[in-house]
């Protein structure tokens, strides 16, 4: 087994735990964040209805191209809590997606707290 698809089983076993635990609803949706190795993308789901409420990416956004992925991560935090609030949205539940709540992670979902 390669150390990729050991790390990559790893954090799907992490991610299913997590999942057990919280669910998104109408009220409250899930903010699920996942991080490739050069993009960030946020997306706020109503797990109930299977319906992605808001989206944000570092790919969609213009001015996070030639910056640093912290930069982009908080471009991409402020942003999805833009498009949260338009859609009517002000709670959500944090669904870090088998990451370690760090870096990237962590400052995408203290840019989206702040907006």
């Amino acid at each position: 087994m390669s150390v990729a698809s050991k790390k990559l089983k790893t954090r799907m076993r992490i991610k299913a735990r997590i999942r057990g635990k919280i669910s998104g609803t109408a009220e409250r949706p899930r903010l699920s964040v996942y991080r490739s190795n050069k993009q960030i993308y946020a997306q706020v789901v109503d797990d109930l209805s299977g319906k992605t409420l808001a989206s944000a990416s570092s790919r969609a956004i213009p001015e996070s191209q030639g910056i640093a992925k912290i930069e982009q991560a908080k471009l991409v935090g402020t942003k999805i809590a833009e498009a949260a609030k338009a859609a009517g949205i002000d709670n959500v539940v944090f669904d870090r997606n088998g990451y370690l709540y760090h870096g990237r992670v962590k400052n995408l979902a203290d840019a989206a707290r702040e907006g």
